[in-house]
C-alpha cells in the first residue's frame, strides 16, 4: 500500500503548481455499497495520525478548573454564557478551531447555547476524560474522519513541506482506519485520491 501512495505523492507534486502559501495535503476517499441514510454507516471518528497534522490542530477547552493548560485557549462558564449573547461570535467560535474539548459539567450548558451552531459542523466538545494536557496534546496531532450525508470521506492527512514518507505513513494509517469501520471493508472502497488544496487530484492506486 506505502509504495502506491509514495508513487501517488510523486505525481502529485510533478504536477502541481507552486503556490504562494503551503499547501494541505487531503486524502478523499470514494465509497460505494453504503447507505449514508443510516446513521450506523456514517463515520464520524476523531484519529492521531502518527506523524501529525503539518501544524498542530487549533484547540480551545471550555473548563473552569484547568486554567493552565499549555497550548490552547480557555473558555469559562461565564464565557459560554458571554458568547451566547451573540449568534455571530459562537459562529466565529465554531469555525476559528478544530477541536473543542470540555469539562463534562459544562456540556449541558455547551449544549444549550452552542448546540444548534456547533453540531452541524461537527465541533460539539469531547468530553475531558484523565489527563488533560495528554487529551490536548493528542487532540494537536488528530483529525476527525466524517462522512456527512454522500459515501464520501475528506479529512486533512498533512502538509506539502512534509517528507513523502510521513504522509504516506499518515496516510496509510487513516486508510487503515476507514476500511476497519466498513461493513464489507476493501469492497465498499470506490476509489482512492490524494490533493493539495489548489490542486487536482492524482488517484491512488490502492483499491
Amino acid at each position: 500500500m506505502r509504495e502506491e501512495i509514495l508513487k501517488a505523492l510523486e505525481e502529485l507534486r510533478k504536477n502541481s503548481k507552486k503556490r504562494n502559501f503551503v499547501q494541505s495535503v487531503d486524502l478523499i476517499i470514494n465509497l460505494k455499497g453504503i447507505d449514508v441514510k443510516r446513521p450506523e454507516n456514517r463515520i464520524n471518528e476523531d484519529l492521531i495520525l502518527p506523524f501529525g497534522r503539518g501544524e498542530d490542530a487549533k484547540i480551545a477547552v471550555f473548563t473552569d478548573t484547568f486554567r493552565n493548560l499549555k497550548g490552547v485557549d480557555i473558555y469559562t462558564s461565564k464565557d459560554i454564557e458571554e458568547i451566547a449573547k451573540n449568534k455571530r461570535e459562537i459562529k466565529k467560535l465554531a469555525k476559528k478551531y478544530d477541536f473543542f474539548l470540555a469539562e463534562p459539567q459544562l456540556m449541558p450548558l455547551i449544549g444549550k447555547y452552542f448546540g444548534k451552531y456547533f453540531a452541524p459542523r461537527g465541533k460539539m466538545p469531547r468530553p475531558i476524560r484523565g489527563d488533560p494536557q495528554k487529551m490536548v496534546d493528542a487532540y494537536k496531532k488528530s483529525i476527525n474522519i466524517r462522512m456527512k450525508n454522500a459515501p464520501v470521506i475528506q479529512c486533512l492527512v498533512g502538509k506539502e513541506n512534509m517528507e513523502d514518507e510521513k504522509i504516506a505513513r499518515n496516510i496509510e494509517e487513516v486508510l487503515k482506519f476507514v476500511i476497519s469501520k466498513l461493513p464489507k471493508e476493501r469492497a465498499n472502497i470506490k476509489n482512492v485520491l490524494i490533493k493539495f488544496t489548489m490542486s487536482k487530484p492524482v488517484k491512488v492506486k490502492v483499491i
